[in-house]
């Protein structure tokens, strides 16, 4: 198949179609009518001799032959883009959108609030942040990047570790001046009620362990509440309904303020890691490497 100029711009619909999610909003961000982007991708499915879109008269999505297609041709554009502004002698320059997949909690406590920050640093760049409890369609979506927490599964994703965060066992004061203070973890199994967490890919609450000078104990959380969301874990531990495992980087304003109090603080060596996933490239993107740095800082 002989490249030309009209096989690349097909290729750039077929980004902004995918980024866009249908084919009016792809007209809208390109300055074109939707029947000619349809035209546009009916010309690159008849040139790749693929059909790329399943389409129906409320939603389109990609076919299994698309998605892989788009797989390989994204890191192109991408890397084409990059050229084009070293090239230029602005090899930092951040512009463009990124699209940012994370979970809710770290949406809301980590990234929203400092979102402005990097929008400020960067005033040629515009973000979409949009909350799922997994990575999802990273390529039928239009992903940039997905920072979740948690060990990676089984994915084609490139992986890069940002932070481990240690998991701290904690109480609000109403709830240990009722209680009494736990010394040991085997102190839990008296008389204390836990607020629990549930586990989107098993349904089961998560467990829960103590580490202190690389001891290991895993202990049978029991309680009256379970949650499946880290605010709500937050808002019941704070009530005084428990004692719940909580990731140190969402819980530092309450340990602060005095909202919360840590207990066993020896057996708090448990860490949690936090990883950015995105398609595997040899040239990142300069809106990536900059998310992914202010990311570490937000978290540091």
């Amino acid at each position: 198949m002989t490249f030309d100029a009209r096989l690349l711009s097909g290729i750039g619909v077929l980004s902004a179609v995918v980024e866009a999610g249908s084919f009016a909003r792809a007209g809208e961000a390109m300055g074109l009518t939707q029947p000619a982007v349809s035209r546009a991708v009916a010309r690159l499915e008849e040139r790749v001799g693929i059909r790329i879109f399943n389409r129906s008269a409320r939603a389109i999505s990609l076919t299994d032959e698309g998605r892989r297609f788009y797989e390989l041709v994204a890191p192109l554009l991408s890397a084409i883009e990059e050229a084009a502004i070293m090239a230029g002698g602005t090899k930092t320059h951040v512009r463009g959108k990124l699209r940012i997949n994370v979970d809710g909690t770290f949406g809301h406590f980590v990234l929203a609030p400092r979102i402005n920050d990097f929008l400020e640093r960067y005033p040629e760049l515009s973000v979409e942040i949009f909350v799922r409890d997994s990575i999802g369609d990273f390529v039928g979506e239009g992903t940039d990047v997905a920072v979740r927490f948690g060990e990676p599964g089984a994915h084609s994703m490139h992986t890069e570790l940002l932070l481990e965060t240690r998991v701290f066992t904690c109480a609000s004061a109403q709830y240990l001046k009722k209680y009494g203070r736990p010394q040991v973890p085997a102190d839990l199994s008296h008389g204390h009620q836990c607020v629990l967490i549930r586990d989107p890919a098993t349904g089961r609450p998560f467990a829960w362990e103590f580490q202190s000078r690389g001891e290991a104990i895993p202990f049978a959380a029991t309680g009256r509440v379970m949650v499946n969301d880290t605010g709500s874990l937050i808002a019941a531990c704070r009530s005084g309904a428990g004692i719940a495992q909580l990731l140190e980087i969402y819980v530092r304003d309450e340990l602060s303020d005095g909202d919360l109090i840590q207990i066993l603080p020896d057996w708090s060596e448990e860490t949690f890691p936090l990883h950015a996933y995105y398609r595997r490239s040899d040239l990142m993107p300069a809106k990536l490497r900059a998310f992914l740095d202010f990311v570490r800082e937000i978290v540091a």
